[in-house]
């Protein structure tokens, strides 16, 4: 039987980290959007790869379990990357804190299940989620330890409290990498490693379509004053997947890698400010 790569969200990260990952293993593709979902993986075996796929939101608890089960029953479970995401000009701050940080609690905990030994996952977070204001002792260990369903329906993640999109999709990214940082222990038990990646500013039709929004002026100098001075590609965040899914990353687990081509570093410098 082979070893089993799961890929949720098959958008442009998702789609080139499916590709990178799946010679030789069961690939079982994930997505909400049906047509998304039937384009990659037909491409996918055309290329004469072994792919599953299963309709899913991340936001439903029971759908989540249901597609960590059917990974389970198709093998060993080596490796899931979690891709799935909405950004402030796709989707409202209620849309944003059920997917981008609900869907990562409920994936987190499922897959936590059955992942096997030797194993490792990776959560694409964003760089925003090191740029929003701190949060309290008691709200970070909420948020990081809470059970996923009591999580869900906690005061913290209320809509009218993260009214604005874009801060919404701060608090839910710094969530992923809390969450993440206290999975990995649970993760570590099963003799699996857990990490999350932070893109910065990725040429994706979501990032471009950021790039086109209220912020995206603010983007642009971002980018321009970064150590790179560019874009990044989805074969950049696929890079950095596979070398987090690798042995060469045996030792690396319930950490955040900054996949952003500097911007973090030219902020936190002085070297570019806020808006």
């Amino acid at each position: 039987m082979r070893e089993v790569t799961v890929v949720i969200g098959v958008g442009g990260m998702g789609r080139a980290i499916a590709r990178r990952l799946a010679s030789g293993r069961t690939l079982v593709l994930a997505d909400f959007d049906p047509a998304t979902l039937r384009s990659v993986a037909a491409a996918l075996e055309v290329e004469g790869h072994d792919v599953t796929s299963l309709v899913t939101d991340v936001s439903d608890v029971d759908a989540v379990a249901a597609l960590a089960a059917e990974a389970g029953r198709l093998g060993p479970v080596r490796f899931v990357v979690h891709t799935a995401g909405l950004s402030p000009v796709q989707a409202s701050a209620e849309a944003i804190l059920r997917v981008d940080l609900l869907g990562v609690a409920f994936v987190l905990e499922e897959f936590g299940t059955v992942v096997s030994p030797g194993g490792a996952g990776v959560i694409i977070a964003s760089m925003a989620g090191h740029m929003g204001p701190p949060l309290g002792a008691e709200e970070e260990a909420q948020l990081a330890r809470a059970p996923a369903r009591e999580l869900a329906g906690s005061a913290l993640v209320d809509p009218s409290l993260h009214p604005d999109p874009g801060l919404a999709y701060v608090f839910a990214k710094r969530a992923n990498h809390l969450r993440v940082r206290a999975a990995s222990v649970e993760w570590g038990r099963r003799g699996a490693r857990l990490n999350s990646i932070s893109p910065g500013i990725i040429a994706t039709p979501m990032g471009r379509a950021e790039l086109a929004g209220p912020t995206g002026a603010f983007m642009r100098s971002l980018v321009e004053g970064s150590g790179t001075g560019r874009l990044g590609t989805p074969d950049d965040i696929a890079a950095a997947t596979e070398f987090l899914l690798s042995p060469a990353a045996s030792f690396v687990t319930g950490t955040d890698l900054l996949v952003d081509g500097g911007v973090m570093g030219a902020l936190t410098s002085g070297r570019i400010t806020g808006p």
